[in-house]
């Protein structure tokens, strides 16, 4: 009887329980949430007005209490005197809460209720629109539910100059149309090209014939040949095939080749396996772009002769997986476009405040903690839910991770496609996502009792008061550079990775460490690091605890034959003028090779200058200047295109126009989008004969806050990154160098038209299909009523426009523009892909 009571009690004190832990009753689907943007310039002021309307369209009462509301959104808010219901607290990173205050009474059925807030800055887009949202009931503080009725409304504020049809149509109005046979036949544009007499036609008459040490270039080639033909081409076989692919050994430069096609003979000549894989890309240029839809019999191929070689000798495009994640399959796709535009450098951001990426098995809660997201307010198991991914864990692109053989296979794939993978272990700043599994696993072993185990990859001092906000409102992000677990656990990633490498017979010599984004106030009440500086005769303050970290590391990588590379701060020190604090140039690092990646030259910030002061001082520069080579900010200011605009906007024509020795020459506009006189370079440092011997190259950068999916990405990338190969590889241009402005301006235009055929004609036609097809940016008609007609135009010639009279969207069916349109009425244009895709819409009225 008496274990029959304990049972019963025990079954009472369980149902309590869960019934206090129950979700509420409240159907959070039928919470609408409807955001909207008042206006920008409020008061006149650099802060904007939006509001969020709540509506409940159930039919159960919404509760007053009892509830709070999570969401991401990349800045502070300020609630208005005039929205008693909600206060809204930031949290940490992107993450705020809203719940009600005892003015709410809650909402009965269809009731509704607006709460207006500002917060600092301009939205111009809908990307900077609260976003992830889930509400989390008291009862049950655990879990959190999406709340999916959630409506962006388009933005409308007369105040901001949006891009419109007209300015499109004159934007575009320098741009031929050039015939296809016209054009060049190769991408990215070669150093020499000869067209020649006849053809060479590729089929199953071919064989391909390869020195011994390109038999790995020879099957690459023979993989890609049995993509579009039917028959199999076997390398090294009897002669007694009627034509042969040759490739041969020849005293060239390190990634120059030539490429020699006749009637019966295709010869690829190199003195290094990137050399022959350069030709080989050439040679798949001068396919026909349908040639990668479907299997053909043969393929027939120009004659002609080719002698190339790259510009830069580094090519870099970096992604950053971190703060959203991207499948293994996404970046074999990636490299995929990479090489066939022979860039050589993939800059893996791997790890941040959002996520950490790849698997170290001796180091579990990397990418247990950091490689999940959700809802949680400690950390302790998995981190935040960040940039809109939502309160569940293990969903894509929140959570994710490469297992150590992921990275592996990776490695293996971009190294058959002469990719250099860079990995970026993003330190001391950026770093939350390791300091909380580290922090994870000190709890752990000291829940076990193991004090020493439990500190040994400890990153933060436990005592630090140190108050401190990051670029991206972080509270805690920051390394201990004190500690001397802190340089453990370096070396036990770097050693890891490296193994990874070895096993993969990959190449690397170098590691990116981060460096960048470390915020004022970092430090300063840390007890070790006080205690450091006052034991170190070199160290005065906390701001040379930076070079005292990058100090360590350089002897870390040094012991296993790496370079340091990191973003431009790595190559800087503090120090005073007037009075204030400024950056300089650092003297002690240059000379052993640190490698800077400089993307801060903001234009009209200030730093103009700054990746030609650090190649003039000694430091092997990769330009990653935000001004023309960030492939996350948004297209042009409309607000319709996703993409941030913190730093201006990223149409193609700013990669194509970049002039890496000199960009100061045509640099058209400033980070908000705004025209600038070319009076604000002066005085600014200009890059001398040595210190463009130190721009190794040039890289793009596309930072994933808002890939929320592969077509977020592949739009934002597509075909921003042709652009950037044909700046990394083709020769200087006679534009960039001509003194003359008008000849120079009329070089340019015809080179940018060139440029916008070869793209809409050759290259995205190809990727329509290419490496199962690519989601580009269609870019949208121009527009322009003159003399009673409707007048179009496209950036790109060769995407089909075709319109409507009657307000319906264009379909493939629909009219096509040839001529000026007389009808009146609304008239919507829509350009389409050569497989059926179409982009935005342009509406016109024509009265």
């Amino acid at each position: 009887m008496e274990r029959f009571l304990i049972i019963l009690i025990a079954l009472f004190v369980h149902s309590i329980t869960a019934y206090s832990q129950k979700k509420s009753s409240f159907d959070e689907n039928k919470l609408q949430i409807n955001w909207e943007l008042t206006t920008n310039n409020y008061n006149k002021e650099e802060k904007v007005l939006t509001s969020l309307k709540f509506t409940n369209t159930g039919k159960t009462f919404f509760p007053a209490s009892g509830w709070t509301i999570y969401f991401n959104y990349s800045r502070k808010v300020a609630p208005i005197s005039s929205s008693p219901d909600f206060v809204v607290t930031h949290i940490n990173g992107d993450i705020s809460q809203l719940k009600p205050t005892k003015n709410f009474k809650g909402l009965k059925r269809n009731q509704t209720v607006d709460f207006s807030f500002l917060s600092n800055g301009k939205i111009l887009n809908l990307t900077y629109a609260p976003a992830g949202l889930y509400i989390v009931w008291d009862t049950n503080p655990e879990n959190g539910y999406s709340i999916k009725n959630y409506i962006l409304k388009p933005i409308s504020d007369s105040s901001v100059d949006f891009v419109t049809a007209e300015t499109t149509y004159s934007n575009n109005k320098s741009i031929e149309n050039i015939p296809v046979e016209n054009l060049p036949k190769i991408f990215p544009s070669p150093k020499y090209f000869k067209c020649n007499e006849g053809n060479f036609v590729l089929d199953k008459n071919v064989n391909i014939q390869s020195d011994i040490e390109f038999v790995g270039e020879a099957q690459y080639l023979s993989n890609e040949w049995h993509k579009i033909i039917e028959s199999e081409l076997f390398i090294n076989t009897d002669s007694s095939y009627s034509k042969q692919i040759v490739l041969k050994k020849a005293d060239l430069k390190n990634e120059e080749y030539i490429l020699d096609i006749q009637s019966n003979k295709v010869e690829i000549s190199a003195s290094s396996g990137s050399g022959i894989f350069y030709g080989i890309q050439s040679l798949k240029s001068l396919l026909p772009a349908e040639s990668w839809d479907k299997k053909s019999t043969s393929i027939v191929i120009p004659n002609c002769y080719v002698k190339d070689e790259p510009r830069f000798e580094y090519r870099g495009f970096m992604f950053d997986v971190a703060r959203n994640f991207q499948t293994k399959e996404t970046i074999f796709k990636m490299l995929d476009a990479m090489s066939l535009y022979k860039m050589n450098s993939f800059h893996f951001h791997f790890s941040d405040d959002e996520g950490w990426r790849i698997e170290i098995p001796s180091l579990p809660e990397l990418t247990d903690v950091g490689g999940n997201r959700g809802h949680t307010t400690d950390s302790k198991s998995f981190l935040p839910s960040s940039y809109a991914s939502g309160p569940n864990t293990g969903v894509y692109p929140g959570s994710g991770y490469y297992s150590r053989q992921d990275f592996i296979e990776i490695l293996k794939y971009a190294t058959e496609r002469h990719i250099q993978v860079i990995p970026e272990i993003e330190s001391p700043g950026h770093s939350r996502a390791a300091i909380k599994a580290m922090d994870s696993r000190y709890n752990k072993f000291m829940k076990l009792g193991n004090k020493v185990e439990a500190e040994r990859y400890l990153l933060r001092d436990l005592n630090d008061k140190s108050v401190h906000s990051s670029a991206q409102l972080w509270k805690d992000n920051i390394m201990c550079v004190a500690l001397p677990s802190t340089y453990t656990f370096m070396e036990k990633v770097i050693d890891e990775i490296l193994a990874m490498y070895k096993e993969a017979n990959a190449p690397i010599s170098t590691i990116h460490l981060g460096g960048d984004e470390v915020p004022s106030g970092t430090w300063e009440l840390s007890p070790l690091c006080n205690k450091l500086i006052a034991e170190d005769d070199r160290l005065n303050s906390t701001d040379d605890l930076w070079y005292y970290y990058y100090d360590k590391l350089e002897k870390i990588t040094a012991k296993r034959n790496l370079v340091v590379s990191g973003w431009e701060e790595i190559a800087m020190r503090k120090t005073v003028l007037d009075g204030k604090k400024i950056y300089v140039a650092n003297p002690d690092f240059a000379n052993k090779g640190f490698r800077a990646y400089v993307w801060n030259n903001g234009i009209g910030w200030g730093s103009e200058d700054l990746p030609y002061k650090l190649a003039n001082a000694g430091y092997k520069v990769v330009l990653s200047c935000v001004s023309n080579l960030y492939f996350d900010l948004a297209y042009e200011k409309a607000a319709d295109e996703p993409g941030y605009n913190w730093a201006g906007f990223n149409n193609i024509d700013k990669p194509f126009y970049f002039i890496p020795f000199d960009y100061y020459k045509n640099t058209k506009e400033d980070t908000d989008g705004n025209p600038i006189d070319s009076s604000l370079f002066n005085g600014k440092e200009r890059l001398t004969d040595y210190g463009k011997s130190n721009i190794l190259g040039i890289q793009g950068q596309l930072f994933s806050e808002n890939v929320r999916n592969t077509g977020i990405l592949e739009y934002l990338l597509y075909p921003k990154l042709l652009a950037l190969a044909e700046r990394a590889w083709a020769q200087s241009p006679s534009w960039a160098t001509e003194l003359d402005k008008n000849k120079s301006e009329n070089f340019y235009n015809k080179d940018w038209s060139v440029f916008v055929n070869v793209l809409a004609k050759k290259e995205l036609p190809r990727l329509d299909y290419y490496s199962g097809g690519f989601g580009y940016r269609i870019p949208p008609v121009g527009a322009i009523i003159e003399n009673g007609k409707v007048f179009a135009n496209i950036q790109q010639p060769g995407f089909t426009i075709r319109y409507t009279t009657d307000g319906s969207e264009p379909t493939i069916n629909s009219e096509i523009y040839k001529n000026p349109i007389a009808e009146k009425g609304k008239i919507t244009l829509c350009a389409f892909s050569s497989n059926g895709r179409k982009g935005k819409l342009t509406v016109i009225e024509n009265k």
